[in-house]
């Protein structure tokens, strides 16, 4: 077992330290709640420093010993106004705080567990409304020890047995313990050890106060503290618990409707973050959109501006007797030259295969020549298409240089 000092930063240390191992020694905890057993092991101890953090083995029913987390100490009560210490140990399990520690009754030597008690079996294991119905995130170790003192408080689970006198000194001396005369138990209750398949490790005796019991059976209570209650105490009591019990009915109820309404909320929020993802993809697409439109304006008012030139240079001017209609069409520059001479090549060679396909087709020539033909003319169209290409591109960057030295706003 390791466990740290008393002190509050060696506690967090040694809790940091345990917590940020790793390799066989690793405590089985998952990554992600590390932080958060931490954080329930710190507030209970600032809360309640009669709590020690520790780390022990723990033995499941099935034989499997894993080491753990423990909460190690007392916890206080208050019976009839006398406020007592039960001896208890909180194990930290693999799943937590997923799902609730393992709290068990932890009586010393002089004490025994009450039987039966509504909350504690006889092997000390502890069974609360708190623990059944834990949740997590929001359920923790310091309302779990708070709760625990408010039922302990109501209907205490131990109380001290009378000790037998230590037998008188003897050359032969009897190994067995003595038996009590006045009928109380023995020195150390054999069943006390007795787990009944839990881990329920022993701890030395300590000083606690006396139990609210007080010592031996019921008869020797009877004798030793003769007492009658107050009815008016005894309806106070009852009224109050029940107060107590109608209190937690109706928490646990508001606690099951807003998890209903969390789980709502939490599948509203995955509806909405869907909806989000739905409509950033619709603005993305509309940016693109955009942008493309905004390509296509361009070049609308590029061909726009180019148009508005060729009218102003031949508005007014008229066609007169031209001998060959190619002269109706006077190219501005080069480039426009060469772009009409390369796309009348490419449309009279599409007229010449065309012309082809119609001759082959009627047996006007050999299959063979047409073969020929068409190669070459492929040839020489592929040529044609490429130098088109090519002094298109080069019209295209004049363009806009033209129109960003005339116009400042196309060369944004």
């Amino acid at each position: 077992m390791v466990q740290p000092a008393a002190n509050p930063q060696f506690t967090q240390q040694f809790l940091s330290s345990v917590l940020s191992q790793r390799g066989p020694s690793a405590l089985p905890y998952t990554e992600d709640t590390k932080w958060l057993i931490r954080q329930h092991l710190v507030n209970l101890t600032t809360n309640f420093p009669s709590l020690e953090p520790k780390t022990a083995a723990f033995t499941h029913n099935d034989g499997r010993s894993v080491n753990l987390l423990q909460a190690e100490g007392t916890i206080p009560m208050t019976f009839q106004g006398v406020t007592y210490n039960i001896p208890v140990i909180i194990w930290l399990m693999e799943s937590y705080p997923r799902h609730p520690p393992c709290v068990y009754v932890n009586p010393t030597r002089d004490m025994i567990i009450k039987r039966p008690h509504p909350h504690v079996n006889p092997s000390g294991l502890v069974s609360v409304p708190y623990l059944q119905n834990w949740i997590y995130p929001s359920s923790n170790l310091v309302d779990l020890v708070k709760n625990l003192s408010v039922v302990f408080s109501r209907d205490p689970p131990l109380y001290s047995q009378r000790r037998a006198p230590p037998p008188p000194a003897s050359p032969n001396p009897n190994p067995n313990f003595g038996v009590n005369p006045s009928g109380g138990s023995s020195a150390v209750s054999s069943s006390l050890g007795s787990t009944a398949g839990y881990a329920h490790p022993s701890i030395p005796p300590g000083t606690y106060p006396p139990s609210p019991y007080g010592s031996g059976g019921a008869a020797a209570r009877v004798q030793s503290q003769p007492h009658t209650e107050d009815p008016t105490e005894v309806y106070k009591r009852n009224a109050i618990n029940k107060l107590v019990g109608l209190v937690h009915h109706d928490v646990s109820g508001l606690r099951k409707t807003r998890e209903a309404e969390m789980e709502g909320m939490f599948n509203l929020q995955g509806v909405l973050r869907q909806r989000e993802e739905q409509i950033n993809k619709g603005l993305n697409e509309m940016q693109g959109e955009k942008e493309a439109l905004e390509q296509q304006l361009q070049i609308i008012l590029m061909n726009t501006d180019v148009l508005e030139g060729w009218l102003r240079d031949n508005q007014g001017k008229k066609l007169g007797n031209l001998e060959n209609i190619d002269d109706a069409f006077e190219c501005v520059d080069v480039l426009s030259k060469q772009m009409l001479e390369c796309t009348a090549a490419d449309m009279a060679i599409e007229d010449t295969v065309y012309s082809l396909d119609k001759a082959v087709q009627t047996g006007a020539i050999p299959f063979d020549q047409y073969l020929r033909s068409v190669r070459v003319l492929s040839r020489e169209q592929f040529f044609q298409r490429a130098t088109a290409s090519k002094v298109r591109a080069a019209q295209l960057q004049a363009q806009v240089a033209n129109m960003a030295a005339r116009n400042p706003h196309y060369g944004r």
